[in-house]
């Protein structure tokens, strides 16, 4: 069976045979202190870290949501205001991963951590103190920069420690921690602002913060290693280059091209069809220094985009996330106007959609790595990263229909139980589909893991953003009902959209290796 890309690394001999060499993917390239070789009880320390801090990007998102009616009242603004302090802190959620996925390619995890969380904290502070809601929006803004580093950076955490077939479950336990922000975070937004008042939401949110950077500052040991980066291996390319061709010119000694050069003849035939463009022998491996240059995330994030399967399950991922800030957004406003419900009321029912996305997220990744599992078995031990999309149909029936019920049961006032019962569904359904496009897109896009999940984070950014300007103009206009009939002909769309990668993502993903292939040749 032929791999999607053909580059690899040879390194010692194999046990078999003195004369047939081992040849590894860049993911399993020979590294130091290997994070995948760590004890159970070092990577959930890390898992466990990761996921504390990841919550803050669900907190950051929808705490704010019970007292939105709060703050317009005692900063005198509008609905319009309120939801541009939502929209452009998403959006900006959303774009900013691109520059600590850059970042973290070339010095690690750890200080993008660090450095974010002091974003964060900063800015949940100064919010807290803001007395206009301009200056509430531009430090909502600083507080998303800050918050954007840690569910992109996190998940390629995960892809550092895990092998492929274990990343599913993982990811739908890691991805359940964010979630906790549309969940416990309601809750804690209501009951922060009936009994303190809305800035205790953003205090909260500044404490949070600091116990996150105080446990990465003394608990969490790096996973990042430049040999399995391909955005470090390109930038320690070029420099070996520009330092062969000075030294060409200074008359003085040539670095080997054999030590620059891809060997082209080397092929892979890993179980787990992800190999990379080789990584530069151990013996030219040097320490680069950052430059604005080698931080540059628009080439890698191009790179990411002109992927057919890529482009089309971003898309997808997209759509199911901006669907649930909808949701979320739209029914703290129906509560309030319609149901008269509080901050605290309000919470609470919002509550129901968070324990549907844990449920969904927890189970549906299991699930997702189960259906790898039985179908690589199938196949002769053979797997390739489109197999997981197969779990997401159990789901894909059932998704449209949920959303369509909770638009009417809110269009018609029914009772807030019923309410509840579709928030749930409409939650389990659509991240039990999210958690598998999610574990898709870091396995089919081996050694740019950070910056196609940071891809994956400005598609959903995007999609938010526009969700929540038009949600407001529509829910006044053509009702819940109208509103989220659309949005479940877009999720019979998003169906259509997976299903289309499921059985031509394979193709297009060879393809695209094999075009880039070439062009690397002909430079």
């Amino acid at each position: 069976m032929k791999s999607q890309d053909t580059n690899t690394q040879t390194y010692l001999s194999s046990p078999k045979s003195s004369n047939e060499p081992i040849k590894l993917d860049i993911e399993h390239a020979v590294v130091k202190d290997d994070p995948r070789i760590w004890s159970d009880t070092k990577k959930n320390v890390v898992v466990f870290i990761i996921s504390g801090a990841s919550v803050i990007t669900g907190l950051c998102a929808n705490i704010q949501n019970p007292a939105n009616a709060q703050i317009e009242q005692q900063l005198h603004t509008s609905s319009g205001d309120i939801s541009l302090s939502l929209s452009l802190s998403i959006l900006i959620q959303g774009s900013f991963p691109m520059i600590w996925s850059a970042i973290s390619e070339i010095k690690g995890r750890k200080m993008v951590y660090l450095f974010s969380l002091v974003l964060f904290t900063l800015g949940s502070v100064i919010v807290a103190v803001s007395r206009t809601i301009g200056f509430v929006i531009s430090m909502r803004v600083l507080q998303s920069i800050g918050a954007s580093a840690v569910l992109t950076i996190g998940a390629t955490t995960l892809a550092d420690i895990y092998e492929p077939h274990q990343r599913g479950k993982m990811m739908g336990i890691y991805y359940s921690a964010p979630l906790v922000g549309p969940s416990l975070g309601s809750i804690i937004g209501g009951a922060l602002t009936q009994g303190l008042g809305w800035r205790a939401i953003f205090w909260f949110l500044a404490i949070w913060g600091g116990l996150m950077f105080l446990a990465f500052l003394f608990l969490f040991k790096d996973t990042f290693r430049k040999e399995r980066s391909m955005t470090y291996q390109d930038v320690l390319k070029r420099r070996l280059r520009e330092q062969q061709s000075s030294e060409v010119k200074d008359g003085s000694r040539n670095i080997s091209e054999k030590e620059l050069q891809v060997n082209d003849e080397d092929q892979t035939s890993s179980n787990d069809i992800e190999a990379q463009p080789t990584v530069i022998p151990a013996s030219a491996v040097r320490e680069v220094q950052l430059s604005i240059a080698d931080v540059n995330p628009f080439p890698p994030y191009l790179s990411i985009i002109s992927r057919k399967n890529n482009i089309a399950i971003l898309t997808a991922s997209g759509l199911v996330y901006a669907f649930g800030f909808s949701i979320m957004y739209t029914c703290a406003r129906t509560l309030s106007m319609y149901y008269n419900y509080d901050a605290l009321k309000t919470g609470l029912v919002l509550l129901s959609y968070g324990i549907g996305s844990i449920s969904g997220s927890m189970l549906g990744g299991r699930w997702s790595d189960r259906t790898l599992a039985r179908l690589k078995a199938a196949n002769g031990g053979i797997s390739f990263p489109e197999m997981r999309l197969e779990s997401t149909k159990v789901a894909m029936v059932w998704l449209p229909l949920s959303v369509i019920g909770y638009g009417w049961v809110c269009q018609e006032r029914v009772n807030v139980a019923a309410m509840c019962v579709m928030l749930f569904l409409a939650g389990f359904l659509s991240i039990w589909i999210y958690a598998s496009t999610l574990a898709y897109i870091v396995d089919a896009n081996t050694g740019r893991s950070s910056t196609a999940v940071a891809a994956n984070g400005s598609f959903r950014g995007l999609f938010a953003f526009v969700a929540t300007e038009i949600a407001v103009p529509l829910q006044d206009s053509i009702g819940d009902g109208g509103l989220y009939t659309l949005w479940a002909g877009l999720m019979v769309i998003t169906n259509c959209i997976i299903l289309l990668v499921l059985y031509k993502g394979r193709k297009w993903r060879e393809a695209s290796a094999e075009r880039e292939k070439r062009k690397l040749d002909d430079k």
